[in-house]
């Protein structure tokens, strides 16, 4: 599925004004570079090339900590709420993210004309709100269910993030078209979100941009596996070393075209502390 044809979902013309909220967890444009971040300023930029008229409103966007595309006037981006806190004493991460991006809807109700698309990004508690723009349609991008992500470790934990979770499901149900990132991802949403399931409600994948034009020359080089996440539990590196270990158990033949002993393994990411690497990735 290509970003055009969400438009094509709409039966929406070109030049149609598009609009990214973008809550990536807690409203940001910048990030340090995470893939969330980076696949809607891909998006954006696709739908620019495309004749569309493209405007990002965030809650936070540092200009000498974000992609280039943000600062270089290919689209505009709009800040609201930034002096609205993160956290408060490095708790109630959930409901500050709420707060920022409901602050950075009404900004976007009161202050700005309608629109033809709206593009809500992970945080959906935003979509009702955004849903009183009759005009617009509201497209709500997935990357993953956040209550997967959170921690329910303690009764006081369950307790904060029943209401949470519960409000998470019932909004991203009441978008217009609801996008994740891959077929897997839709299985995972599916089987989270069982209300929504139960309803016929079912995501559409919008897979991230990758220039495929680099891989119209075929080039020579040994085979290696690459994996980028931030060095935590949740991303289960461990994963990909297991998986990399499997290789010397296939047939010879089962990749003809490589040296299978020359196979390497590239494991990146951001962490805070090398304490934080050996905690969440037992060496």
């Amino acid at each position: 599925m290509a970003v055009e044809s969400v438009y094509d979902g709409f039966g929406l013309i070109p030049r149609t004004l598009w609009v990214a909220e973008c809550g990536i967890g807690d409203g940001e444009m910048s990030g340090g570079g995470r893939g969330a971040e980076r696949l809607i300023v891909d998006a954006a930029v696709e739908l620019g090339s495309h004749g569309h008229n493209v405007h990002i409103f965030t809650a936070h966007h540092d200009k000498n900590r974000c992609f280039e595309e943000t600062v270089s006037g290919t689209f505009p981006v709009t800040v609201y709420g930034s002096f609205l806190p993160r956290h408060i004493f490095y708790r109630l991460h959930a409901v500050c993210a709420y707060l920022r991006c409901i602050f950075v809807a009404i900004c976007l109700l009161f202050l700005w004309p309608s629109f033809d698309v709206i593009l809500v990004d992970q945080v959906s508690v935003v979509i009702p709100l955004l849903k009183l723009k009759k005009s617009a349609k509201v497209v709500f991008y997935c990357h993953f269910p956040d209550l997967l992500l959170a921690q329910h470790t303690t009764f006081l934990r369950r307790l904060y993030r029943k209401p949470i979770d519960f409000v998470e499901e019932i909004t991203t149900g009441m978008a217009d078209m609801i996008l994740v990132n891959s077929k897997f991802t839709a299985s995972t949403f599916a089987n989270t979100f069982n209300h929504l399931h139960s309803r016929g409600i079912q995501p559409a994948v919008l897979y991230p941009a990758v220039n495929v034009d680099q891989f119209d020359e075929s080039h020579s080089y040994n085979l290696n596996f690459l994996s980028i996440n931030r060095f935590e539990r949740k991303k289960n590196i461990e994963l990909a070393v297991s998986a990399f270990a499997m290789l010397h158990t296939l047939d010879k033949h089962a990749l003809e075209n490589h040296n299978l002993p020359d196979a390497t393994l590239t494991i990146a990411g951001k962490l805070a502390t090398a304490a934080e690497f050996y905690w969440h990735v037992p060496l």
